[in-house]
């Protein structure tokens, strides 16, 4: 019998999570050609989430539950998981119930045809605040055209891996990590579904403008050197333009005799050259950061406590 582990991270989730158990296990009822492991990530939830996942573990011996020491982002719950789940393949979902359990069937529809990762698309992002929208939106085109990867724009966590991806997954044991990025890097055999992503029922998202800024900036730092280049090329751009706009200034000087502008003309420059310097050295920084990150070797996440697992 082929075994299925539902990873699901979580982070304050205490509101969602007794809906969410009653429907996946509805869900997973209706197929009991499988084996299930339901394996859920506590990352450092300040609520009751913890609580809740030890009451579901004692009611059922298909949950388990990792509980992290403290908070350490999304990307490292996920790769928690990764490391102790046992099934042949991996249904990753978030907790608050965006992602509907009734669409589990059509992903292991997908894997049963030889696939290895079957990614869920949205139709419809669901009632998200039009600027988070648009800047998720903007993060995917920009990302997509900066690398040779094929990011697959409007596609999330929500998909089944299987066992082989999870053991490519388990290899990169980066820091700063865009798991989103990883999957398209390790490539193997995909195939899309598509689903309507529902309403959050409970809680709160804990991620707001800053934190997907920040994570839009460590996927395009983890996967291309574009913004370097950009540097390095507006460095360039600048660089001509006032080596022509000197030829200029000698030649309008010496032949037609006009004054040399003087202050206006200085103020200008140097705050023009000083921006685009402070910018260059900012993405250098940013790249330089990861690399001091990286070098410390510092494990991904520390573990707590664990059950079923």
């Amino acid at each position: 019998m082929k075994k299925i582990t539902l990873l699901i991270p979580c982070y304050n989730e205490e509101a969602s999570l007794p809906a969410l158990y009653d429907r996946m296990t509805q869900v997973i009822g209706g197929m009991p050609q499988y084996e299930w492991q339901l394996l859920l990530v506590n990352d450092g939830s300040t609520d009751g989430t913890l609580s809740v996942l030890a009451d579901l573990r004692a009611r059922d011996p298909r949950v388990c539950y990792i509980d992290l020491s403290r908070n350490f982002g999304k990307e490292s719950a996920m790769l928690a998981g990764f490391d102790h789940a046992s099934g042949d393949a991996v249904v990753v979902m978030d907790a608050d119930l965006q992602h509907p359990p009734e669409v589990i069937g059509q992903l292991l529809e997908g894997w049963e045809e030889g696939y290895d990762d079957v990614y869920a698309r949205r139709e419809s992002r669901g009632r998200e605040p039009l600027l988070r929208r648009w800047l998720s939106l903007a993060y995917y085109h920009l990302l997509q055209h900066s690398t040779r990867l094929n990011v697959l724009p409007n596609v999330g966590d929500f998909r089944l891996l299987d066992r082989k991806c999870i053991d490519a997954l388990k290899g990169l044991r980066e820091r700063a990590r865009n798991t989103k990025g990883l999957y398209a890097w390790i490539g193997f055999k995909k195939k899309e579904i598509t689903f309507v992503q529902g309403d959050r029922k409970e809680g709160k998202s804990s991620f707001n403008i800053w934190r997907l800024l920040k994570l839009a900036m460590d996927g395009i730092t983890s996967f291309t050197t574009a913004p370097l280049r950009i540097a390095t090329l507006l460095g360039l751009i600048v660089s001509l333009g006032a080596f022509f706009y000197m030829c200029y200034v000698l030649v309008k000087t010496l032949i037609m005799g006009d004054p040399v502008a003087g202050f206006p003309t200085l103020i200008v420059a140097i705050l023009f050259l000083s921006g685009v310097q402070l910018l260059s050295i900012g993405i250098i920084g940013e790249y330089l950061g990861r690399v001091f990150i990286e070098t410390k070797e510092r494990p991904v996440y520390l573990i707590r406590e664990k059950q079923g697992v």
